[in-house]
C-alpha cells in the first residue's frame, strides 16, 4: 500500500526528516512514536500534501503510484486520509454540505455519478452511529464550537462517511478525556478492514490500549530509529524517551 523510502523534508529552509523508511500493507495498523520535535507531525503533514513542508528526497508509492507528484486533493481522492491534531472550524459551512460535497468531489474523480440528498442523509446517519456523533452536532457548521473531543469525534465521522485505504491520525488523542478517547477509538476500530489501513501517531500509550497497533515504530532526530511490535509501546511507556536518547547516542 505505502511504501516510503529515504524520505527527506524540510519546513522553511530547516530538515525535518532525515531518512524516513516505512511500508503499510493492507490491514495493518502502525503507531509512531517519539518526543516533541522528532518530526512525526512532519511525516504526516508531507504524506498529506501540505504545501508548507517541502520533500528533498527519497521517494513515497501509494499503491505503485507516486504520492509526492499528487495534489492533496488528489491523494485524498486516492484513498488518503489525515486526521488532524487540531481540526480547524470553517464558520458558515454545515458539516453535512461539506461532506457531501467531499463525497461527491471523490465520486467525481472516478467518473461516478453524485450521490443524492437522500442517500447522503441515510449514509450519514448509519456513519453517526459509528462514532455516537449527535445529530446536532453534524447538522451544525463544520466544528464550531464543538469541545476537543466532539472534534476529534467528528474527525473519526469524516473518516467513516470517506472510507479511504490509509487513515493517518496525528495525535488524535490529544486533549481527550477517557470517554471521548474510547468513543473516538472504538470508532476507528469498527472501520478497520482487511482493505485498509492506519497510522496512529501518539505520544502515549494509553491509545495503544484502544487501538491495537501490529507495529510500533519509534522516531527520532528524523529517523526510524527502533521498530518492534506492541510490547515496544509499553517498554517506552516504562523507561521513557531518555531510553531512547542513550540507545541512539551510544549507536551513532
Amino acid at each position: 500500500m505505502l511504501k516510503v523510502k529515504d524520505l527527506h523534508a524540510e519546513i522553511n529552509g530547516k530538515e525535518i526528516l532525515k531518512g524516513i523508511n516505512l511500508e503499510v500493507k493492507p490491514g495493518e495498523v502502525h503507531a509512531i512514536m517519539g518526543p516533541n520535535g522528532s518530526g512525526k507531525s512532519t511525516l504526516s503533514m508531507v504524506l498529506a500534501g501540505n504545501p508548507a513542508y517541502t520533500p528533498t528526497g527519497g521517494s513515497v508509492e501509494f499503491y505503485g503510484k507516486d504520492l509526492l507528484a499528487m495534489q492533496p486533493e488528489v491523494r485524498s481522492h486516492e484513498g488518503l486520509f489525515l486526521g488532524f491534531q487540531y481540526p480547524v472550524e470553517i464558520p458558515g459551512v454545515s458539516m453535512v454540505n461539506f461532506m457531501r460535497a467531499a463525497v461527491n468531489a471523490k465520486r467525481a474523480y472516478f467518473n461516478e455519478p453524485p450521490m443524492s440528498a437522500t442517500e447522503f442523509l441515510k449514509m450519514m446517519r448509519e456513519k453517526r452511529a459509528v462514532v455516537e456523533l449527535d445529530n446536532k452536532l453534524a447538522s451544525r457548521s463544520v466544528n464550531e464550537g464543538f469541545s476537543g473531543g466532539e472534534k476529534k469525534r467528528n474527525e473519526i465521522f469524516q473518516m467513516a462517511v470517506l472510507e479511504p485505504k490509509l487513515s493517518i491520525l496525528d495525535e488524535t488523542d490529544s486533549g481527550l478525556d477517557i470517554d471521548a478517547l474510547r468513543i473516538v477509538a472504538e470508532g476507528v476500530n469498527k472501520l478497520k478492514t482487511e482493505n485498509n489501513a492506519t497510522i496512529v501517531i501518539t505520544h502515549y500509550q494509553r491509545l495503544l490500549d484502544y487501538i491495537k497497533p501490529d507495529f510500533v515504530h519509534i522516531l527520532y532526530k528524523g529517523k526510524i530509529v527502533m521498530t518492534g511490535g506492541p510490547d515496544l509501546a509499553l517498554e517506552l511507556e516504562e523507561r521513557g524517551y531518555d531510553w531512547i536518547k542513550e540507545q541512539v547516542d551510544k549507536e551513532g
